[in-house]
């Protein structure tokens, strides 16, 4: 049973991309550029879901200020350079997404898809360092983010050959969906971080479903779109990791250092 739990994960993750395998290609849905919300605001076009970016910004700088500045990378480990890397990740999101929804095209989605791809990675690095000790985070962060660039180059160079196909950055994207609640059970992580994580996968999960009913929620709502929904509601899920991680931090930096223990031959000076 023991050996079933350890190769759950693994197996899960060979079983997706089997079944996306055995699927075939997934070409990006027709009218994908076609948003709800064409309303202008002082010359911006596409306001609503340009401006609603800047909450990546702002979740990603101030947490990397802030665990930079109560010593992250101690508090963190291993796992600092996975969620350093989903930190800048949520930076370039922000310019990122906001460059692509200004005049959306295939050829501006690589850049939105870009950084989303590697916020994947990064926190896939993060939590697999915080959850396996084998000392090959460093290794581990960097194949992912070469993975996840990989995923939409593959997209971006099947889409140029009028056959596009969005299998691996499907797979990036699931990745931390399956694989987190995985990984943090079998490690039995804090309670803590499990609901943090837990709390931020359901948001994104409700941001996928605002973002595939568009249009749906703006003609019922009148004032916001189900995409600008799905920026906000993103932003709140990578704010709610964050603020975990800086809990984390704040309780690393309380713990009494040890005392130092005196030499029982000190040197005497003349």
């Amino acid at each position: 049973m023991k050996r079933l739990t350890a190769a759950l994960p693994a197996l899960t993750m060979a079983a997706l991309a089997l079944a996306l395998l055995v699927h075939g290609p997934i070409p990006q849905w027709p009218g994908y550029h076609d948003f709800a919300d064409l309303r202008m605001l002082a010359g911006i076009p596409r306001a609503a879901d340009v401006l609603s970016n800047v909450g990546f910004a702002v979740v990603g700088i101030v947490g990397l200020v802030v665990l930079n500045f109560r010593g992250g990378q101690c508090a963190l480990g291993a796992a600092w350079s996975g969620y350093a890397m989903f930190l800048v990740a949520l930076v370039l999101t922000a310019l990122g997404s906001g460059f692509y929804h200004l005049v959306p095209d295939n050829a501006r989605l690589v850049w939105d898809r870009l950084p989303v791809a590697l916020a994947c990675a990064g926190l896939l690095a993060g939590v697999r360092a915080d959850t396996h000790a084998d000392g090959r985070a460093h290794a581990v962060a960097a194949a992912l983010a070469v993975a996840a660039i990989a995923s939409v180059l593959w997209w971006h160079v099947t889409e140029t050959r009028g056959q596009g196909d969005l299998r691996p950055y499907i797979l990036i994207q699931a990745a931390p969906l399956l694989l987190v609640p995985l990984w943090q059970a079998r490690a039995r992580a804090p309670r803590a971080d499990r609901l943090a994580f837990g709390a931020a996968l359901v948001l994104y999960l409700v941001a996928r479903a605002a973002e595939l009913n568009d249009r749906a929620v703006f003609d019922a709502l009148g004032w916001i779109s189900g995409h600008t929904i799905k920026h906000l509601l993103a932003t709140c899920a990578a704010a709610v990791i964050v603020a975990r991680l800086v809990a984390r931090s704040r309780a690393r930096s309380q713990i009494p250092a040890a005392p130092r223990l005196s030499s029982p031959h000190p040197l005497r000076t003349p």
